[in-house]
């Protein structure tokens, strides 16, 4: 397939300065790599917060922003064996070193958390999603299968980049071993990946307490599915709260999985969760919270607690997890998914911000 010489782009030269639209050289396929043409790419509800600088993730600028996309192949390399042009894929943004896979970036948006994963985001993998093509590494690429997303199950480009939200706590539950019949609180669940947890634990077939501040958006949640969701505000009592998980279902939960963005450092559900587990129970840490929190070391200990961290999710979950969606154990119809031109960046962030855990999405279309 012949690529265009140039492509529209959404570029951030600064954080101190908004993005512009731009004509950028279209990126070719080299050895290892694939070229996508990019159908749908989602927006986190933080993105205002990082590309302005006040969430400080690391990355070098200019930039292409933009993480996971739906996309089909426009051209590929010489040692791609599987996939043809006008596949319909997802983009996997997690990128590692192929000689180190503990250094890792997340594509147009994270340099990683250590001193050499930047490498990658300097080079090769500079740019984003938030375009109309992006090169990216062969393995990153996972194929759908079309004829029974988009035709049996009636699904839209647009809904099927929700995997992007949905996937990321899939890592977390899966790393616990979440099973079927299970009760897990999920802390907070009225963010945008909080919201995609509750959504995937449900598939999973667990029950699920949904803890939150926001009242009206934790009702919302309930809504879904009142006979598997309860709901507990975060007073923060911890004695309180933690009674309140317990007497959700009427005794103590299996598992809890948390997701806090940077400002819940102080936050007192940390201890409530913990202390609502049974003996044995599991915990899955996957938030943004930079700062050390307290947590009750010594109930840890003494009722055999297991803690989990885990950073977005393995190549093997990924494809499970799209074998979930395949198989129709996922909704994806309940979501709202909106779509938005590159040259409504502004729009795109601030719905993404404002309706973020409301079961809706914002998408880029370029």
């Amino acid at each position: 397939m012949n690529l265009p010489q140039t492509h529209r782009t959404l570029l951030l030269t600064s954080r101190d300065q908004p993005p512009t639209i731009t004509q950028q050289p279209t990126p070719q396929p080299t050895p290892g790599s694939i070229t996508l043409r990019v159908l749908a790419s989602g927006v986190v509800s933080y993105s205002s917060d990082v590309f302005t600088g006040r969430r400080p993730y690391p990355f070098p600028t200019p930039l292409i922003p933009g993480v996971s996309c739906i996309a089909r192949v426009a051209a590929t390399g010489p040692d791609t064996t599987s996939l043809k042009p006008n596949d319909l894929v997802f983009l996997d943004p997690t990128i590692h070193a192929r000689d180190n896979p503990a250094y890792a970036m997340l594509i147009g948006l994270h340099a990683g958390y250590n001193d050499v994963s930047p490498q990658l985001m300097e080079g090769e993998w500079r740019n984003g999603t938030w375009a109309e093509y992006v090169r990216v590494p062969l393995e990153n690429v996972c194929k759908l299968n079309e004829g029974r997303l988009l035709g049996e199950l009636g699904y839209t480009v647009e809904q099927l980049d929700l995997i992007s939200a949905l996937v990321v706590p899939y890592g977390g539950l899966d790393d616990i071993g979440l099973k079927a019949g299970e009760t897990i609180v999920i802390a907070p669940a009225t963010g945008n990946f909080g919201g995609a947890a509750v959504t995937v634990a449900l598939a999973m077939g667990a029950r699920v307490v949904a803890m939150g501040r926001d009242a009206a958006k934790l009702e919302k949640l309930r809504e879904r599915d009142p006979g598997r969701i309860q709901t507990v505000a975060v007073s923060g009592d911890v004695k309180k709260d933690t009674e309140a998980i317990k007497a959700a279902y009427g005794g103590e939960v299996d598992a809890y999985f948390d997701i806090s963005p940077p400002q819940a450092t102080q936050s007192t559900h940390f201890k409530s969760c913990i202390m609502a587990l049974r003996h044995s129970g599991r915990v899955s840490l996957m938030g943004g919270v930079y700062g050390d929190v307290g947590l009750p070391l010594a109930w840890i200990m003494h009722n055999n607690i297991t803690v989990r961290g885990t950073w977005m999710f393995t190549r093997e979950q990924r494809e499970r997890f799209v074998k979930m969606l395949e198989g129709g154990l996922l909704q994806l119809k309940d979501w709202e998914v909106k779509r938005f031109a590159l040259e409504e960046w502004k729009e795109a962030w601030e719905f993404a911000e404002r309706e973020g855990g409301t079961g809706k999405m914002a998408v880029f279309c370029p």
